[in-house]
């Protein structure tokens, strides 16, 4: 997966040509740890002329990784931007053997510039002096309110390092934020902690613009496994969180919020009766359902209903789920589909559906879903069981979700499946196919459970 993918500023998949993505998009990097190393990592993954600058101060030493350099003083002086691949643009050179950051006029005129012709403008908005932590000071950072994506590194390479000015930059705020004393160990909740404050990781970013988390510096195995903790505990700072080692140019997973849609809404006219309130351990079956997306930490749970709707949502009452009615339910399961992605939050950055009728599914499948679409490329997760047989549930990434939209009828997601990379999981419990298609089956799964 390239950093442009995990970004969401690029498709994921293969083939990717000039006019994917997010043309003119304003990416902006605060934090420490790799912010310049990762800015120039994206430039050159842009399939387009990408502008680069900063609002603070770039290292003279890096300005090699640049196609092209301009000095500008003032707007006149942006000439030939667009001509190479990666333009930087700084103000004039400063102390320190460091550019001076660009004038506000002159960052106007590159935003313009960048919408005009579809160029994304980088922008660094912040220094840490190449520490690999730090916090921010009253006036930092400088943020623009017309960026759209705020990426906020840290380094882990700071992770259980003495809390000092080697490691961290503005080390006195860095402790008042984090509870941690001076000359302490820096903890992986410490660093959670400090980017999920608003004086901290998340000072000054304009409220629309997209939260990215970069965790960078995750060289080994042990510090992605720490990674994945601070994950955890940003999921509801952050729309997306980034672990990466960006000095090798890789990307080791991206978490976002992955949405269950329970689909219950279908009449049973086969079967006779209601399966999605058929009783099963004491409750119905979309009960249970709804119960495992919960334990798999699936957020939001939505339970799309249709026939029998009243009796379904009764069934499900008191649990923290979304009940989405389909009232085009006969039209088949694409309509359940669409009602569902319909409730879906646009931070979702993927959805597993979940039929009421397969109660056997369990928590750890879901959880393996997730886990293989944080780390893979693939838009489209699904279990694979003995005998090459594919099962369900299936994650579609959200890049599916205008595709998932378009279906008719009584189909499901399988119809796309051909147009997208998917990942297939080896699972190796086929109780999660079971389905309950007649009374023999749900017989079946009563007896299983009585044996």
């Amino acid at each position: 997966m390239t950093f442009a993918t995990a970004l969401r500023l690029m498709p994921r998949g293969h083939n990717l040509r000039a006019n994917d993505g997010n043309p003119g998009i304003c990416v902006a990097f605060v934090g420490a740890g790799g912010k310049t190393t990762s800015i120039f990592a994206l430039a050159h993954e842009l399939p387009v002329p990408t502008l680069v600058t900063s609002t603070t101060h770039i290292g003279a030493w890096q300005l090699d990784q640049a196609d092209k350099h301009v000095v500008a003083n003032t707007p006149a002086d942006l000439v030939g931007l667009g001509e190479r691949k990666l333009t930087l643009v700084t103000g004039p050179p400063g102390v320190d053997h460091r550019m001076s950051s660009v004038t506000p006029e002159v960052l106007g005129r590159l935003r313009r510039e960048s919408l005009m012709h579809g160029w994304p403008l980088l922008i660094e908005a912040d220094g840490a002096r190449q520490r690999p932590l730090k916090a921010p000071r009253a006036d930092e950072p400088q943020l623009p309110q017309f960026v759209e994506v705020v990426v906020v590194v840290a380094g882990m390479g700071g992770l259980h390092r003495r809390l000092d000015g080697d490691s961290v930059h503005r080390p006195e705020i860095y402790a008042q934020l984090s509870g941690l004393s001076l000359g302490s160990t820096v903890t992986a909740d410490a660093i959670g902690r400090v980017l999920s404050y608003a004086r901290g990781g998340l000072k000054d970013i304009p409220s629309r613009a997209r939260r990215v988390a970069l965790l960078n510096q995750a060289d080994t195995p042990e510090l992605q496994a720490e990674a994945r903790s601070i994950a955890h505990s940003l999921r509801n700072h952050y729309d997306s969180i980034v672990t990466a080692t960006m000095r090798l140019n890789a990307v080791r997973a991206v978490h976002e919020p992955c949405a269950g849609i329970v689909l219950a809404a279908g009449g049973a006219t086969r079967f006779g009766r209601p399966k999605q309130l058929l009783a099963w351990h004491g409750q119905p079956l979309v009960r249970v359902v709804a119960n495992t997306a919960l334990d798999a930490g699936l957020s939001p749970v939505i339970i799309v209903a249709g026939a029998e709707s009243l009796q379904v949502e009764a069934a499900v009452a008191g649990l923290p789920v979304i009940a989405a009615r389909n009232e085009r339910w006969q039209d088949g399961q694409a309509s359940s589909i669409r009602t569902g992605l319909d409730a879906c939050p646009t931070s979702a950055g993927s959805a597993i559906f979940l039929l009421a009728d397969q109660p056997r599914v369990t928590p750890d499948v879901i959880r393996a879903l997730v886990a293989a679409h944080a780390s893979e490329s693939a838009t489209i997760v699904a279990p694979m069981l003995q005998g090459d047989r594919r099962g369900n549930p299936v994650l579609f990434d959200r890049e599916t979700f205008a595709h998932l939209r378009e279906l008719r009828g009584d189909v499901g997601g399988r119809v796309i499946f051909s147009h997208y990379p998917i990942h297939y999981l080896p699972w190796h419990d086929d109780h999660i196919a079971l389905d309950i298609d007649t009374e023999d089956d749900y017989g079946a799964l009563l007896e299983d459970d009585r044996a």
